[in-house]
């Protein structure tokens, strides 16, 4: 068991080598308030005079020492090459490297130096620690932190909250729960007020890893003693209370000797306390400290074991994301290349290693744009949005030209669907733009693997994006001008014999002739009845329609004519007529001629521009006959629509992924190679940023480290912990 603080020590070293406070050592934190008399209870440990001494704040940096225990016929710590063979007892210190110091006042000296440098030389505090290690044959094996004295009142270069920052350093030292906390207070003042016991009291609840030490026993008033205080009546400790008497300053000015200090200690606490006496004193705290060490290492260290282990492997997937260093560039470029292109090209078709399940990236995302949000876009577009019945009915009669139909023209349903169609064309071209940004996107989810690449080479990362979006824009105009294409194509043609289309077509043909027919046998049979009438006007007669036509002609108009009646009639050739109000005129032939009342209204105007005086009618009451060839007209149109609106949902999507996505994945690397890969800017594209190579040498050297303890601690066996 007594191998077990050497093994801390060896641990020490390692990490020390790197700076790194990952690994939480088992260790003595000596903590008390200033003046507490804690660097004189750490000097009685070593026997031998060597911290920094006077009033006031003296300890301004944290030391961590090292003891180790070197007997003469040690030749594990003692070589010829060091000159440490003949020599009883040195010190070392982790920023001078191999220098040794045999002479303690020399390691007092560079204790002094190295603080004035770091913390300066008016009373400033540093939280960066100083390492000393001191071998000697007279010493056990002991671990131990001395930290800066709880102060209150900022003195000299002090800072105002000198009392924050000396609290926080000390509670980063003692918060480790694998240190033990060496509590010192003072006999001459009251222990109830000590603010190193309220600390510890903090961090450690239970008391489980805190001992105190009382000073200045020798100090206290007449008739006063600290019988109390060491029997735990007054705070009861856990791991004990231990009384010291320390060389007063007047003792250290006159070089009084640690033997001699320790022989009146003794003398002290026969005389003072004799049933006390075996159970306190300096050789008694260090033996204690020594047996606690040891014991809180064999509890720590299974599971400082698996610290390291994990350390271990956390640290080498660390350093291989950052990659290796770069020997022959031309052949790291290339790599680099192919593996952006082949991660680029599997994050689109859906095999790349590592898959988001946070949102949609890559191929997924391209599809959601091609089935959902391009085909809810056109789905969402009505075949007759934007026509009114008005609008439908302009269009016939602008294609009938000066003379009435008897059928509805057929280019009025081309110039109709015609306009329907030309809809479709902007959401084409923005399901395009939608894949070209998606593709611009891709760039930054292209796999752990090459952004640890890019982010390792940021030029070479700038210019592979170059090179990307620059492939991506010129393969945008050629994407748009097909899409526009497409649309161009149905509006070239409107091919009325499509096979869906042709169904409706000749349904909407045999309802008109019916009702064509229908409406020539009602004219006739108005006449007739009307023969006794005068024969200069025409009176509309208002007949039940629907009992007048065949059951046959009713069903067959069911689904395409209105139900309601209109106050209307036709002429013998099934032409309409006007509505009963216009027909009450005594003139009809005048009043169905707005320029001629004009021309009668005013004689001497001339009959120039006769059309701006047309009457645009916005709504009326449609005829049967009109309202039958707009009901035809919105049908055919829907058919035809729902065919092109199909075949644009369809064929959109093949030429974006064929002259957009599969061109790109086709030509990517060779794009990529046609512009990087050449010998002269391989130097400059793999350049690395400097917080990569910075970050790389220090996992490596912690690599190392945790590998190096992982070793020291598999070396002890179970018999060695008990």
């Amino acid at each position: 068991m007594e191998a077990l603080i050497p093994v801390i020590n060896k641990l020490q070293d390692v990490f020390n080598t790197v700076g790194s406070d990952a690994i939480q050592l088992p260790q003595i934190v000596v903590l008390g308030t200033q003046s507490s008399g804690k660097s004189s209870v750490i000097e009685s440990l070593v026997g031998r005079s060597f911290l920094p001494r006077g009033t006031g704040i003296v300890t301004r940096r944290p030391l961590i020492l090292q003891l180790v225990y070197t007997p003469k016929d040690d030749r594990e710590h003692r070589s010829a090459e060091a000159g440490t063979l003949d020599v009883e007892e040195w010190g070392t210190f982790l920023h001078t490297r191999n220098k040794i110091f045999s002479n303690f006042d020399d390691i007092r000296r560079e204790i002094e130096a190295e603080t004035d440098r770091m913390a300066g030389s008016n009373k400033g505090i540093c939280p960066e620690p100083i390492n000393l290690k001191i071998y000697s044959a007279s010493v056990v094996n002991l671990t131990l932190i001395d930290l800066p004295g709880i102060t209150k009142v900022p003195v000299g270069d002090q800072p105002e909250d000198i009392e924050n920052q000396i609290r926080q350093l000390v509670l980063k030292y003692i918060c480790n729960p694998n240190s033990i906390i060496l509590a010192v207070v003072t006999a001459n003042t009251d222990m109830a007020t000590s603010e190193s016991l309220k600390l510890s009291k903090d961090v450690d609840p239970d008391g489980r890893r805190t001992l105190a030490v009382v000073t200045k026993m020798d100090l206290m008033d007449a008739g006063t003693d600290a019988i109390d205080i060491l029997c735990g009546r007054v705070i009861p400790v856990k791991l004990g209370i231990i009384g010291v008497v320390n060389r007063s300053q007047q003792d250290i000015m006159n070089n009084k000797t640690i033997q001699d200090a320790l022989k009146d200690e003794a003398t002290f606490l026969q005389r003072k306390y004799p049933t006390l006496a075996n159970r306190n004193g300096t050789p008694y705290l260090a033996k204690t400290l020594n047996r606690l060490l040891m014991h809180h290492i064999r509890d720590c260290l299974p599971e400082l074991k698996t610290r390291v282990n994990v350390m271990v492997s956390q640290y080498q997937s660390l350093l291989n994301s950052y990659g290796e260093d770069v020997g022959d560039k031309s052949q790291t470029l290339l790599q680099i290349v192919t593996k952006f292109a082949s991660s680029y090209c599997s994050t689109i078709e859906g095999t790349a290693r590592n898959i988001g399940t946070t949102e949609l990236c890559g191929g997924a995302r391209i599809c959601y744009i091609f089935h959902e949000a391009f085909g809810r876009t056109l789905d969402a577009i009505h075949p007759l949005a934007g026509l009114t019945k008005m609008d439908i009915l302009t269009a016939i009669r602008n294609a009938t030209g000066p003379r009435p139909a008897l059928f509805v023209p057929e280019v009025s349903f081309e110039l109709l669907v015609k306009r329907q169609i030309r809809r479709l064309e902007e959401p084409s071209l923005r399901c395009v733009e939608l894949v070209h940004e998606e593709m611009q996107r891709i760039i930054q989810h292209c796999g752990t693997e090459v952004q640890q690449e890019m982010l390792r080479f940021p030029k070479l990362h700038e210019r592979i994006v170059d090179v990307v979006m620059q492939l991506l824009r010129r393969r945008l105009p050629t994407t748009n001008q097909m899409v526009e294409n497409l649309v161009a194509i149905e509006l070239a043609y409107i091919n009325t014999k499509h096979p869906d289309f042709h169904k409706d077509a000749a349904l909407a043909s045999s309802l008109l002739k019916n009702a064509e027919a229908d409406q020539i046998r009602s004219s006739r049979r108005n006449m007739s009845s009307s023969s006794n009438s005068s024969a200069s006007s025409f009176i509309p007669i208002e007949q039940n329609k629907e009992q007048q036509q065949p059951a046959q002609n009713h069903w067959l108009l069911s689904n395409l004519l209105p139900q309601g009646r209109t106050e209307s009639t036709s002429s013998m050739d099934g032409s309409p007529v006007r509505n009963r109000e216009e027909s009450s005129s005594p003139h009809p032939n005048q009043a169905s001629n707005p320029s001629i009342e004009i021309q009668k209204a005013s004689p001497q105007q001339k009959p120039v521009n006769l059309l701006s005086e047309v009457p645009i009618q916005t709504s009326r009451k449609l005829s049967e006959r009109e309202q039958c060839d707009c009901d035809v007209i919105e049908r055919l149109i829907k058919s035809y629509f729902y065919i092109v609106r199909k075949s644009i949902q369809d064929s959109v999507p093949k030429a974006v992924m064929h002259f957009l996505v599969n061109f790109v994945k086709d030509n990517l690397q060779s794009e990529l190679v046609t512009h990087l890969y050449k010998s002269d800017h391989a130097e400059t594209l793999l350049n690395e940023s400097e917080h990569i190579a910075v970050r790389r040498k220090e996992a490596g050297d912690m690599l190392k480290a945790l590998t190096h303890a992982g070793h020291i601690i598999s070396e002890i066996r179970e018999t060695h912990m008990w």
